[in-house]
């Protein structure tokens, strides 16, 4: 059974919760550091260098979807395809608020 909870008037994802106490455990990891090396550190620990380029990549692909750029040229200047460009956008403007959080501020 998922705990995601649906905001039915705008088939929105209000919260993504934690599906169990590993993945509370990792959210809270991220809050225990203190400066962007810290998280630099833990991201090449956690991540394979291409897992963290393509995380890089999705907040650059919403970054440049917010300044309302086009799909084809945000694929083109990202290297990826149109289809992750609409993956990106769907969750920008549909999920949980994660993407313009972490964009503005």
């Amino acid at each position: 059974m998922s705990n995601i909870k649906y905001n039915y008037n705008m088939n929105t994802i209000n919260n993504f919760l934690p599906r169990n106490e590993k993945e509370k455990v990792l959210a809270r990891s991220f809050l225990k550091l203190k400066n962007e090396q810290q998280v630099m550190n833990y991201l090449r620990d956690l991540l394979t260098l291409q897992e963290i380029e393509e995380f890089a990549n999705r907040l650059e692909i919403a970054r440049l979807l917010e300044k309302g750029e086009s799909y084809i040229s945000i694929a083109t200047k990202t290297h990826v395809s149109t289809t992750t460009v609409t993956r990106v956008a769907h969750w920008l403007n549909r999920g949980c608020g994660g993407y313009k959080k972490a964009l503005h501020k």
